[in-house]
């Protein structure tokens, strides 16, 4: 793996993580906005719980060394999470600055995927 792509590889993994590990807190918290949005969007309270303790969990999985099949199933399960998002604000006719962060948090988790080296992940390289 060349230089450029090990330092986009980090800039990208830290920055999928710190924006799962801020929204997690968030959700965590129960931050007044965070609930009335999930009321909106017809989820229920608890799942705020729920989503902070995946994305709390999956971040320590991204950017620990080894666990490739366990990478994987993170990075798959943050893109599930993320195109939730995306189509439940879709769904409730939200405008493009409420999807703007999932969409931006989706799309930074799979460049962090595809840039991932080749001995931490199960397939070949990203195409």
């Amino acid at each position: 793996m060349n230089k450029v792509k090990t330092i986009s590889y980090w800039v990208f993994t830290l920055w999928a993580s710190l924006g799962m590990v801020s929204t997690g807190i968030v959700q965590a918290m129960h931050h007044r906005e965070e609930v009335e949005m999930f009321h909106r969007l017809g989820y229920p309270q608890y799942l705020l719980t729920m989503l902070a303790t995946a994305k709390f969990a999956g971040t320590v999985v991204i950017l620990l060394p080894g666990l490739v099949r366990l990478k994987e199933w993170v990075y798959a399960g943050f893109v599930y999470m993320m195109v939730g998002a995306v189509i439940s604000h879709y769904a409730v006719h939200d405008n493009f600055v409420e999807v703007f962060p999932a969409l931006l948090l989706l799309m930074v988790t799979v460049i962090s995927w595809c840039l991932l080296p080749s001995n931490r992940r199960l397939v070949s390289d990203c195409k």
